[in-house]
């Protein structure tokens, strides 16, 4: 049954109560500490306030040679005692040095004793050891440091653990497998948030003038549409060939340079990612890659050039529907917003599911043939129960949050319909957009003296409409969508999951069922959008409009080719241009090659930082401009398709198209029916 009016709200309301009670008991269940905090083998958080804690912030290992991994560390799986500490130590420290500094000086005991548990006074029974180290994640990792070539900690390559044993550092890397990757990683991490904190402020004037460029050459359409678009290919094509010099002269220049012949095989992965520039290799990719893009660029254009000249027509008429309606062009930022909101709900439920619930406390025993080991077990009890005796040093140690409850048992579920909530809003959001911009153009195409019959506030209008009576439509289409998308993201789990076990015939079936579900969601998104269209233009229910949308473009599928597609190609490329023209702006501003601006340009580790962020932001701005653009000439030609079928040109049935749309269009009988089925290709 389709959703409509009154019905779909009430019916819609059942579904929104019941996703709901959904976040309600994440938010009553969760507790997001649990994320921000470190917890030790007590299940107490590291650093919260007004707990003995409160100035303990990291986690510290008893015995960080127990550890498998770092991936264990952070999970808190570690089969040792954890404490929470106000710092990491800073020197080694074992059984025999306790013993002997403990005889001649008393007071080196108020030093180990914070990396004791709370209330342990007895310095001739302590069995740790500590390592110098060093805060990671909030948890102490060794310090691990390079000299020679040789993997050292605090410069020296041995150590003595907890029995007085003389061990190599490498035992330290070993139980923290991957440790230097983690570091690797936080070390580009702090560079690139340096380049942010000394850049930010340029980058968004990089921003500004993407938005400036943007709604200017919206704006230019109106009036040089055909010979924009020329200099607009021109500038793509130029900035391209630029692109292919500059990669030539780059080639060519490093060679003879020593070690420009390696390949990016040879040198690995490299946290300095202006290594991979001193290579010939690199830039003769970059030239092949770019010189494939100009050729396909160029081909596209030969073989499109007549269908060109009436998308460029078309493109005039919805910049002159765009010019009356300049709203429009701002309403992506309620798009925008309304798309923020529900990423943070459903980030913000995600956290509280996920930490809803409660302390699971396992047997970690020392022996591997303990019986109990991995038990659930009770902290407050275990000392009394024979695990103890059974097991000699086991401990009943916090493992992770849990329960056995039905509510903790499914958590998974709730994390899946959270996940399906927030596609159906997200579409929503995005139907709700595109059913205010249609009706907003619509009003202008069936104007029948433009501007004069336009409505006051057409947009506005259009959105109190949306929201009135068409909310039912635009959720039962969104749930459609968010249905065979929340399909494809299971598919895309289970090939995850069974990725290493699964037989040529199992890859065959899951690869065939994304293909088919990624086709089917394409295909879903043209009909809702066309259905969306004549919702706003006739106001009837989302499956009838989906019907008539799709039997009237199937009877006009050659123009739905030449021109709709032909469209979407330009304004492609009008964001081409404008990511790239001022991405290469950007890029001789970040790299010191603008004269005049050389004392204003800051110094960076990474140059790529904020001049990926320009072209990427510049893309996004471009694509919000262009997507009103896009919806306008969807809008007008599907308005024109069945103003061709309603009327005939006469008195009694005059054309609502304006008198250069005729012309665009190669109408040349205004009174005869037959022209309606002319194949404009």
């Amino acid at each position: 049954m389709c959703f409509s009016g009154v019905m779909g709200i009430s019916k819609g309301s059942v579904w929104s109560v019941r996703f709901s009670s959904i976040a309600l008991c994440a938010w009553v269940h969760g507790d997001p500490r649990k994320v921000v905090y470190p917890t030790d083998s007590s299940g107490q958080f590291c650093g919260q306030k007004d707990t003995i804690n409160e100035n303990k912030t990291i986690l510290f290992y008893f015995n960080i040679l127990k550890c498998a991994s770092p991936i264990v560390l952070i999970n808190l799986q570690c089969p040792t005692t954890q404490l929470c500490v106000s710092k990491c130590p800073d020197r080694f420290a074992t059984y025999i040095d306790m013993q002997g500094s403990y005889r001649h000086n008393k007071s080196y005991w108020e030093y180990y004793r914070q990396f004791c548990k709370p209330g342990f006074n007895k310095p001739w029974k302590v069995r740790i050891y500590t390592y110098i180290s060093i805060d990671v994640l909030k948890r102490c990792f060794p310090d691990f440091s390079t000299k020679n070539g040789i993997l050292t900690v605090a410069n020296q390559t041995t150590f003595k653990d907890g029995r007085g044993k003389t061990r190599n550092v490498t035992d330290l890397r070993e139980a923290a497998n991957g440790i230097n990757n983690v570091l690797d990683a936080r070390s580009v991490g702090m560079k690139i948030f340096e380049d942010y904190a000394s850049s930010w402020h340029w980058i968004l004037i990089g921003l500004f003038i993407a938005m400036i460029v943007s709604l200017l050459f919206l704006v230019l359409l109106r009036f040089t549409a055909g010979v924009l678009f020329w200099i607009f290919i021109l500038g793509v094509i130029g900035i391209i060939g630029y692109g292919i010099w500059h990669c030539y002269w780059e080639y060519d220049h490093l060679q003879g340079t020593p070690g420009s012949d390696l390949t990016i095989y040879d040198i690995g992965f490299q946290t300095d990612f202006r290594v991979y520039l001193q290579l010939r290799q690199t830039w003769l990719a970059f030239m092949i890659i770019l010189c494939i893009v100009e050729v396909f660029i160029i081909l596209m254009l030969i073989f499109l050039r007549n269908r060109i000249r009436i998308a460029i027509a078309l493109l005039q008429e919805g910049s002159r529907a765009i010019g009356y309606i300049m709203s429009t062009l701002f309403y992506p930022i309620i798009t925008f917003v309304l798309i923020a909101i529900c990423i943070s709900y459903w980030a913000v439920t995600a956290v509280f599911l996920s930490t809803s619930g409660e302390p699971v406390y396992k047997v970690m025993a020392n022996q591997t043939l303990c019986k109990y080991a991995n038990l659930t077990c009770d902290p407050e009890t275990f000392n009394t129960t024979n695990v103890t005796k059974l097991c000699v040093g086991a401990q009943c140690t916090f493992a992770f949050y849990g329960g056995e409850s039905f509510y903790h048992k499914y958590i998974f579920i709730f994390q899946l319909s959270n996940a399906f909530v927030f596609l159906w809003l997200v579409n929503f959001a995005i139907a709700l957009g595109q059913c205010t911009l249609a009706g907003a153009f619509a009003s202008y195409y069936w104007a029948f003296r433009k501007p004069a019959d336009i409505p006051p506030c057409p947009l506005f209008s259009s959105f109190g409409r949306a929201i009135r009576y068409h909310t039912g439509s635009l959720a039962f289409g969104s749930l459609i969508l968010a249905i065979v998308q929340l399909i494809r993201i299971i598919l895309e789990y289970l090939d995850h999951k069974l990725k290493g076990t699964q037989n040529s015939f199992t890859r065959f079936l899951l690869c065939c069922l994304k293909c088919c579900f990624w086709c089917l969601e394409k295909f879903i998104k043209f009909i809702n959008r066309n259905a969306y269209i004549m919702i706003a233009i006739y106001g009837k229910n989302f499956c009838t409009s989906a019907k008539e949308a799709f039997f009237l473009l199937m009877r006009n599928v050659v123009r739905v080719a030449v021109l709709d597609k032909v469209t979407d190609f330009l304004l492609f490329l009008g964001k081409l241009l404008v990511a790239g023209g001022v991405g290469v702006l950007a890029f001789f501003f970040f790299t010191h090659r603008i004269p005049v601006f050389t004392q204003e340009t800051p110094t960076l580790n990474y140059y790529w930082v904020p001049l990926l962020t320009v072209i990427i932001g510049s893309y996004l701005i471009a694509h919000g401009f262009f997507s009103v653009y896009a919806m306008c000439v969807d809008t007008l030609f599907l308005c024109f398709c069945e103003d061709l079928e309603r009327n005939d040109g006469s008195t009694a049935k005059p054309y609502y198209m304006s008198a250069s749309l005729h012309r665009i269009l190669g109408k040349k009988e205004l009174i005869s029916k037959k022209v309606a089925r002319v194949d404009y290709s």
